[in-house]
């Protein structure tokens, strides 16, 4: 009978071999485990987008060219490699007169890797904002889709939601606080009182968008598209600013239709404004905003500023990206808004993260740090009603 022999020297070097292979196989076990829960494959059942514990999410609108309800793969992956970061939210525009959902854009973006966040807005063409009350409700107005004439157009776009099936992020009537928008509380009796509530006056504008935020969530809900996490989106300052009937709590449709509160924090943004720093436009807001609820996670839903020399816009992205994660612990997420148009007074308002060398670099050396999130994480889905 042949006996193994193993020499002192060979058998050390097997078990240092065993050792690095069983710390090799557990490193691989304990990455499993830890992505677990952010890949949406190894996860039974519903999933949502999960809220990061620290830092927030990367996002952003990109200039697709061909208006704000078109996505392309292409602008997707060139943004990354400009940023130098993966995004994992991209949002888009949904406008109600276009009459469907985006199938093919929500499956571009969730082929990329990130999660849909649309600004669904009851808006017919053409979709151009404009300053001031010259352009009231158009047919999509709150009144006609309280009176339900749209509700075979929301019941059809829930279905198509519910059977796209993965997390989607939705601001319906963002900015209401605005002049801009048709569906905005001035135009629909803006401070007219219509009754008190707790001693305090209810207002016929806030008080009617509140009613239409709530059908359309009560309809979408009730076909079952329970993928949704419902934003209320508002601008950083109402306007008109200093009206109360036109402050941000006025219109907020309350915590049982909303999963997520959202401001647009822009700078300077065309010629004729002034200056501001970052700062200055989001402080105030944020404090007016978590003030509405403690728990649920702020968005920054939109966010940029033009290049407007000698306004430090280099500085302006340095700060914001700097003091998010920092000053403002409940953001979980900033939407960039990268684009480029032409005015009607023939200038420019340039707010692409390369709109000059400086720019572009406060941007990306931003956005490198750990505390912004390239990628999105998914757990499973509560039960909903």
């Amino acid at each position: 009978m042949n006996h193994l022999s193993i020499s002192p020297l060979r058998a050390r070097i097997l078990c240092i071999s065993i050792l690095v292979f069983q710390l090799f196989v557990g490193a691989a076990c304990r990455d499993q485990g830890e992505t677990r829960e952010t890949d949406p494959k190894a996860i039974e059942g519903p999933h949502t987008l999960a809220m990061p514990q620290n830092g927030a999410y990367t996002g952003a609108y990109i200039d697709f060219g061909e208006g704000e309800s078109r996505v392309t793969y292409d602008a997707l992956t060139a943004f990354e490699q400009l940023a130098g970061k993966p995004l994992a939210v991209v949002a888009c525009g949904n406008f109600w007169g276009d009459q469907a959902f985006p199938e093919k854009n929500v499956r571009i973006i969730t082929d990329y890797g990130a999660v849909p966040l649309l600004y669904w807005s009851p808006w017919d063409k053409p979709y151009v904002e404009r300053i001031g009350l010259d352009r009231g409700p158009d047919r999509f107005s709150l009144r006609e889709i309280l009176a339900g004439k749209w509700d075979r157009y929301i019941d059809d776009w829930a279905d198509a939601a519910r059977q796209y099936g993965k997390p989607l992020l939705v601001a319906w009537g963002l900015e209401m606080n605005g002049t801009w928008f048709p569906w905005s509380g001035i135009f629909y009796g803006g401070g007219e009182v219509i009754g008190r509530k707790d001693g305090q006056p209810l207002y016929e504008g806030p008080e009617l968008y509140k009613r239409a935020y709530r059908y359309v969530v009560d309809r979408v809900r009730a076909r079952k598209a329970t993928n949704i996490l419902w934003g209320f989106h508002v601008n950083n300052f109402s306007s008109p600013r200093t009206a109360s009937w036109n402050r941000k709590g006025n219109y907020y449709p309350g915590a049982d239709y909303v999963d997520w509160l959202g401001l647009s924090v822009y700078g300077k943004m065309d010629r004729a404004e002034g200056w501001a720093e970052f700062n200055k436009m989001m402080a105030g807001p944020y404090a007016e905003i978590c003030a509405l609820d403690p728990n649920k996670p702020v968005f920054i839903a939109e966010w940029g500023v033009g290049e407007f020399p000698p306004g430090d816009k280099a500085g302006f992205i340095a700060t914001a990206l700097r003091d998010l994660p920092d000053k403002y612990p409940r953001v979980r997420l900033a939407v960039y808004w990268h684009e480029r148009w032409e005015n009607t007074d023939g200038s420019f308002s340039n707010l692409r993260i390369n709109s000059s060398p400086e720019a572009l670099q406060a941007y990306r050396a931003g956005i490198a740090s750990p505390l912004w999130i390239g990628r999105p994480q998914f757990e499973p889905q509560a039960p909903k009603p």
